[in-house]
């Protein structure tokens, strides 16, 4: 939003420095520069207009970003063209130079001498044209290649001093042998250096769905004073590991997430069958094809399909003779595991509730089920073993339902260095592998599933964008040639964001391409400085395309290094910084950098030829559409 005003000031100054009085230097610059403000604006707002048509959850982060942006741009287009100039009239006064203190003076000699140099340079690249042609070819393929190459992914992954375990047991454990091993586990976490605190649950509630399964919260130490949160977590599963019968699943606490439901780990892969039998099949298999997958870590999937029940076969025969009935059985059992409440207790602050249970040794096993003694009629106990016989037989503890249908969900973690991406490659090429039967349907879940729609809704975004720029470009120079100009500055914008993502090994999130759509925006306006003022000069000067693009080139010098250098300063916090959950902007500071500084050094050359090889065409086909008219108005 700042690129508007510095524009503005910079001509009004260039004219002031010249010897202009300031409100005539202010009515003549603003006049010149007017129409440039115009069209950076436009067509900057032109880049923002496909975020606002996007669905999804993707598009709805895109929209609240456009519209703050869009309106952040019409206001500082509007200060710009009004306030700013004023402003300039009033404040600014032009000094002689032989008043300006040393580091005007050796400031002034700098920049004078990079212009000047860069002024050689320029000369040289438009004495060798087709060569520079065939670098800006090679910007559009290299780009090209370079997003087929990049890791893709959705959001990054933050540190934000906090983890979530789910812990998991075998199916048959009883509450109190869960109880005991969750507690064993805890204290081996607290033992971690990084580890500050935890909180630990176990039990059926709305997330947990089985007794086998745990909770755990851990609360980690300042970011300073510990490792960072990939180490953190490798260093705790292994702790995890050391304690018999219990498996951990870990994963980060994100600022931003658009998962339903709480899985083991972060990505969701769900797995559909029209019978709980096809699923209990084939679910295993596809687990134990995916641990192998070295781009997948911490597969595990949600299907509980192992439990144990104990079933009471009354000896209907036996029971009938001594007197037993179904009816005392069943209250025999709930008297020893259901809990019954027989009493309360009432004193002056307080009332207390008495409830019937056997003693917590004897609910571990199923062979305590024979130590449990039936009433009679006649009032002498008969042991449960006489009347009953207790078998045990497998059980699903849950069946998870997704669209009416049996479902299993296989949850991911991605290993260190692996993308998104690849993860999502894998699955389904295994899947593939494996020849699942058609009767089954297969998808991804939550952030899984918002990364695929985002990655094939990326590049028409891009060219939607380019596409609404162009023709807004078009309308405001009445032109088909000047705005494919100002496009051509975008590939150079490309390479250095997707270079900088690689070298710095960040995925091309979201977030990156939220980076990249502001490149869009930013590195156009370069090409828009020099054509206006080319165009202007041809006009009005009678210049020759050649020597107008030049004095273009070095007049629009000194306001494009400003421009650049303040957007490019203002995302150096956003690459560098290292405070709780920065790992979420970083992917943007990197692009801004990354494309600012490729397409700074690429733009200052490369666009004067496109514009010249634009200019000849137009030129070679305006002469032959001459004769042809000529024709016609002689018929």
């Amino acid at each position: 939003v700042v690129d508007d005003a510095i524009v503005m000031i910079e001509n009004i100054a260039r004219y002031i420095e010249e010897g202009e009085k300031p409100m005539e230097a202010a009515l003549k610059g603003s006049k010149q520069i007017g129409f440039t403000i115009i069209s950076l604006t436009i067509s900057l707002i032109a880049v923002l207009i496909p975020l606002l048509f996007m669905g999804d959850v993707v598009g709805r982060l895109f929209r609240e970003f456009a519209v703050t942006l869009a309106v952040s741009i019409l206001i500082s287009a509007f200060i710009s063209l009004t306030l700013t100039p004023m402003m300039c009239a009033r404040l600014l006064k032009h000094v002689p130079e032989e008043k300006q203190g040393r580091f005007y003076h050796a400031s002034g000699k700098f920049f004078d001498d990079v212009i000047a140099r860069y002024g050689k340079m320029l000369t040289w690249v438009l004495d060798r044209q087709k060569t520079t042609l065939l670098v800006a070819v090679g910007t559009v393929a290299l780009t090209a290649a370079l997003y087929i190459w990049v890791p893709k992914g959705f959001f990054p992954l933050q540190d934000t001093g906090a983890i979530q375990g789910i812990s998991e047991a075998s199916q048959s454990i009883s509450f109190t042998a869960m109880a005991d091993r969750q507690e064993k586990l805890a204290e081996q976490l607290l033992k971690d250096p990084a580890v500050d605190s935890l909180s630990s649950f176990i039990g059926v509630d709305g997330t947990n769905a089985t007794l086998n399964s745990g909770r755990l919260l851990i609360n980690l130490k300042p970011k300073g004073e510990r490792d960072d949160i990939r180490t953190v977590l490798a260093r705790l599963q292994q702790r995890a590991d050391d304690v018999p019968g219990m498996s951990l699943y870990l994963q980060a606490v994100q600022d931003l997430t658009i998962d339903a439901r709480v899985s083991r780990t972060q990505y969701q892969f769900t797995l559909q069958a029209t019978s709980q039998d096809d699923l209990s099949a084939w679910v295993p298999k596809l687990v134990h094809r995916l641990q192998q997958e070295p781009a997948l870590a911490d597969v595990a999937s949600d299907l509980q399909d192992k439990g144990l029940q104990a079933y009471v076969n009354i000896n209907r025969d036996v029971a009938s003779r001594l007197g037993v009935t179904t009816a005392a059985v069943d209250n025999a059992l709930y008297d020893a595991f259901g809990q019954r409440l027989i009493s309360t207790i009432f004193t002056q602050t307080n009332q207390y509730r008495v409830v019937l249970e056997v003693d917590k040794d004897h609910q571990r096993d199923p062979l305590s089920l024979k130590g449990i003694y039936v009433p009679t009629p006649s009032g002498g106990p008969v042991p449960l073993d006489a009347v009953a016989t207790i078998e045990e037989r497998p059980a699903s503890l849950a069946i998870n339902h997704l669209g009416q249908f049996p479902t299993a969900t296989i949850s991911f973690n991605l290993k260190q260095g692996a993308s998104l991406g690849e993860a999502v490659d894998a699955i389904r090429q295994a899947e593939s592998e494996l020849g699942l039967p058609a009767s089954m349907d297969t998808k991804f879940q939550g952030a899984a599933m918002a990364f695929q729609a985002s990655l094939s809704n990326t590049l028409w975004l891009i060219l939607a964008a380019i596409v609404t720029m162009y023709i807004v470009l078009g309308v405001l120079y009445e032109s088909y040639i000047h705005p494919i100009t100002i496009l051509s500055t975008l590939p150079s914008a490309g390479i250095g964001a997707l270079l900088a993502l690689m070298v710095s090994g960040t995925d091309l999130s979201v977030i990156a391409i939220i980076g990249i759509i502001l490149l869009i925006g930013i590195v156009k306006k370069n090409a828009i400085m020099m054509i206006d003022f080319a165009l202007e000069a041809e006009r009005e000067q009678g210049m020759s395309p050649r020597e107008a693009i030049y004095q273009a080139c070095l007049l629009r010098f000194r306001p494009i290094l400003m421009t650049t250098m303040a957007a490019l300063l203002g995302a150096l916090p956003l690459m560098m910084g290292g405070g709780m959950g920065s790992e979420l902007r970083q992917p943007l500071g990197i692009t801004m950098v990354g494309g600012l500084m490729v397409s700074q050094v690429l733009t200052l050359f490369t666009t004067p030829v496109i514009y010249l090889a634009f200019d000849r065409l137009a030129r070679r086909f305006g002469r032959k559409d001459k004769p042809e008219l000529a024709e016609e108005v002689d018929a």
